[in-house]
């Protein structure tokens, strides 16, 4: 964690890439805090410009629509609105107004959400850590108009909004609050005379856990975890000690630490983060834990890819990461070892590679306070990615049997279900919207809301791909957006695609159905645009390699295809029936 001094150095500093505008309100003195958001910015490579309120203006910035708010046009708006505050109004109010503390801050809450100028723009917003004043002790949980009372009840409250709404975020000030503990977090001395709720030393953590949200929400997030094994999965060494030496169990010891630490994985798992094994060992003996353990937690069908031999661990992470097609920044590595963490660090620059503590007994509680797997959004479709990347890694196998590309993909008998935007995909859409980053064209991030819009307009072609095999559904995985820009043509605003799909004929099977739509509808002109991101790289030369000629003076790269003379281009995948 950097301190609040070098995230000062930090946020001197520049960064290249899609610019993200963000407003800070609050009802106390903020300005530290906004150095420091601009400074884990600067340290996350987000290129973030930040406007800050001025003290104690939220309620006139977003009710005023001539307020410096409404002309900064912020993608992502921060709002910190302080237990302290909140309690001097509380103090003041007679009891029966009291009682309706928590409900009348929430219509607030939503009432932003629902504004027209905001609807489209993502809000973060700060839960209430809790000040135990002791007017009531603890029968403060029977009395309504106590403030423990209030703010419980608005900190539950908040968390349905945040369900209704998809573009309110909470920030969850509250846990990082018992992490740290509340005389870590506010500092009385500081606050008597500054007005600044949060101490010094708890800025750093505030301002990581905000950037936690925002980088989740631009797509920056990960959703890999690769796992050592002997002394991290479990303790002991397996190849030595045998499958009854090793520590494991929810008895009294050493084992009980790391069996909770695969419950904490399987929940991992369950959530939708892949979960992978690189291991120096015999792979026999390393599965053998797996399959034979009585109180093994982690079973093999929670392992999207298991790498045990006696390669280096940097050698066996990059095989898994061309298996799964994902970013070495969207990867975390876990291991018990100093020098293997140096090693992978040394030689994978972008993977995430905590500094475990020597004590088993610590991995949990050190991990929580990483916050290493914060996401904006989730679907019942996560739960299946396991088993998506397993069957991935068989095709993987499958294609080094065959010396032809072609005679492999047509043995795949691939097939793809294409439809618009309807409201069981919408979700799925939106979702991947915000997650996808590699493989998308000028990368737009687009609501359910947006979704739903862009389905009922007669100018827009919406398209969502799916695409199955042999070897199973890997469900929804490419989108397509094409807007009219006139009678003759039609702009593509989105174009994104799943990376565990390339190589496949995806990008031909999805171009030959955009001309065929095109034709239908009386367009002459296909246009793409490429605009680049750190992520997108991999694309810069989608659109020629798809026969797209380049338009000349053209402001960004923008790319044309002619429909009427358009030749379907080869490919092994067949409209599902």
């Amino acid at each position: 964690m950097n301190s609040l001094k070098e995230l000062k150095k930090l946020a001197k500093g520049q960064v290249e890439g899609p610019l993200c505008r963000m407003a800070l309100l609050g009802d106390t003195a903020t300005q530290l805090l906004a150095t420091a958001l601009r400074g884990e910015a600067v340290a996350r490579g987000q290129h973030i410009e930040l406007f800050e309120a001025e003290y104690n203006q939220v309620e006139r910035q977003f009710l005023d629509p001539t307020s410096e708010l409404y002309l900064f046009e912020a993608d992502i708006v921060v709002v910190f609105q302080s237990t302290h505050k909140w309690g001097e109004q509380h103090s003041q109010l007679p009891t029966d107004r009291q009682e309706l503390l928590a409900v009348e801050r929430l219509d607030f809450v939503r009432a932003i959400c629902e504004h027209p100028h905001f609807a489209s723009r993502k809000i973060i917003y700060f839960n209430y850590p809790e000040i135990e004043d002791t007017v009531f002790g603890s029968y403060a949980n029977k009395v309504c108009a106590s403030f423990s009372y209030q703010v419980r009840k608005f900190n539950y409250e908040l968390m349905n909004l945040a369900r209704q709404y998809p573009n309110l975020f909470v920030c969850d000030l509250v846990g990082l609050q018992n992490k740290l503990g509340r005389d870590m977090m506010f500092a009385p001395n500081v606050y008597v005379s500054t007005e600044m709720v949060l101490s010094v030393d708890a800025l750093p953590y505030v301002a990581s856990r905000v950037m936690d949200v925002v980088c989740a929400i631009r797509g920056q997030f990960r959703k890999c975890l690769i796992l050592d094994l002997d002394n991290t999965l479990w303790g002991g060494v397996i190849g030595d000690d045998g499958l009854e030496g090793i520590q494991l169990g929810h008895g009294l010891g050493i084992g009980k630490a790391f069996t909770e630490f695969q419950m904490w994985v399987k929940k991992l798992r369950q959530r939708g983060i892949i979960i992978c094994v690189a291991s120096k060992n015999n792979e026999e003996t390393a599965r053998e834990p797996f399959e034979k353990h009585p109180d093994m937690v982690l079973r093999l069908d929670d392992i999207a890819v298991f790498q045990a031999n006696w390669e280096t661990k940097v050698d066996n992470i990059r095989t898994i990461q061309q298996i799964l097609n994902i970013g070495f920044d969207a990867m975390v590595f876990l291991d018990d070892n100093p020098f293997e963490r140096s090693m992978v660090r040394e030689n994978i620059p972008g993977i995430t590679v905590p500094e475990l503590p020597e004590d088993p007994g610590e991995y949990l509680e050190y991990l929580y306070g990483l916050n290493l797997f914060e996401t904006a959004s989730y679907s019942t479709a996560d739960r299946d990615r396991t088993k998506q990347y397993q069957v991935e890694a068989r095709r993987v196998s499958l294609a080094k049997t065959f010396t032809s590309e072609a005679d492999f993909l047509k043995s795949l008998d691939m097939t793809s279900e294409v439809s618009g935007f309807t409201k069981f995909n919408t979700p799925r859409v939106a979702q991947l919207s915000q997650r996808s980053n590699q493989f998308n064209l000028r990368t737009v991030r687009y609501t359910e809301a947006d979704v739903a819009a862009m389905a009922a307009d007669p100018d827009v072609v919406d398209l969502s791909f799916t695409l199955e095999d042999k070897f199973g559904d890997n469900g929804l995985i490419a989108v397509v957006i094409m807007k009219r820009r006139d009678a003759e043509t039609l702009f593509v605003d989105t174009w994104f695609m799943s990376c565990r799909v390339l190589k496949r004929g995806m990008e031909n099977f999805t171009l030959n159905t955009m001309v065929d739509c095109a034709r239908q509808r009386g367009y002459r002109r296909i246009v793409g645009e490429y605009l680049p991101t750190p992520k997108n790289k991999m694309v810069e030369g989608h659109y020629p390699s798809l026969g797209f000629t380049k338009v000349e003076d053209a402001a960004t790269a923008q790319f044309e295809l002619d429909v009427e003379s358009y030749q379907a281009r080869a490919c092994y995948i067949k409209v599902k029936a």
